[in-house]
């Protein structure tokens, strides 16, 4: 039970540092995790380990993108600046 506590902490921590990343650095950490997943040395369990750190970072990747995205800035008619979608 408290295994399970401190890994959900652990996921949460986890969640809060792929937040504070920037766009590259997320994806510079999911070109080295490729890389580890590719290498024949690697084995099972770090596979595994691998291959979800590369899924949560994928996500939050997503999600970071899907906020730019809804901040990105569109000229309006007078020459001011409106949220796109507004």
């Amino acid at each position: 039970m408290a295994e399970r506590k401190q890994g959900k902490k652990q996921e949460q921590d986890d969640m809060k540092q792929q937040e504070s990343c920037s766009i590259e650095e997320t994806f510079a950490r999911i070109d080295e995790l490729i890389a580890q997943l590719e290498s024949p040395e690697i084995g099972l369990e770090d596979s595994f380990q691998a291959y979800e750190e590369g899924m949560k970072l994928l996500k939050a990747c997503n999600e970071q993108i899907d906020r730019v995205e809804r901040k990105v800035l569109v000229l309006s008619r007078d020459g001011g600046f409106d949220e796109l979608g507004e």
